[in-house]
């Protein structure tokens, strides 16, 4: 399993470019899994429904299961955001896993800049930061492609993207 993360500034088009991007990927025959931060609070539960009643109660876990497909939620309550590669921990085994957002972390990522946006590019403080994915013009060794381009996008992902693993042991050397 490899992991490879699209970063860049709320806007910039990474939640659109992975709506091109995933299906590109599954059509060479690849399982992939995203993974999303989010930077605010939100629910994928509908309230008054028994496993929003049953969170509400001081569940810690609540997993809803039917014959179509199984989702697990965890409350923190009092304990902190899961780092990134405590949450590629629990994620099931496939071919690669996009990481959208987390900017913060360190693990290889490709920039995700639209001009439009006229936000600053990230990519000069982010070591990490591999390739970008734009609609600019921009002066860098890193390797480039257009926003349009999935095809070349998917394939900067694909050669960029590391063993989970590798990202696992950033957790073990911080410890």
């Amino acid at each position: 399993m490899k992991v490879i993360g699209l970063s860049g500034w709320s806007g910039a088009g990474k939640t659109t470019l992975l709506t091109r991007v995933i299906p590109y990927l599954l059509g060479r025959g690849l399982r992939v899994s995203v993974i999303k931060h989010a930077h605010h609070d939100f629910d994928v539960d509908v309230p008054g429904k028994d496993s929003w009643v049953h969170r509400q109660s001081g569940a810690t876990e609540v997993l809803v299961s039917s014959s179509r497909r199984w989702a697990l939620m965890h409350e923190l309550r009092e304990t902190g955001e899961p780092r990134l590669p405590e949450l590629l921990a629990k994620v099931s085994r496939v071919d690669l896993v996009i990481v959208e957002g987390f900017k913060r972390e360190q693990h290889r990522k490709i920039e995700v800049h639209r001009l439009a946006n006229k936000k600053p590019l990230l990519f000069p403080d982010d070591p990490n930061i591999v390739g970008i994915a734009t609609d600019a013009a921009i002066e860098t060794a890193l390797p480039l492609a257009h926003l349009d381009d999935v095809e070349a996008i998917a394939g900067l992902m694909q050669r960029s993207a590391i063993p989970v693993e590798d990202v696992l042991a950033t957790r073990a050397s911080e410890a």
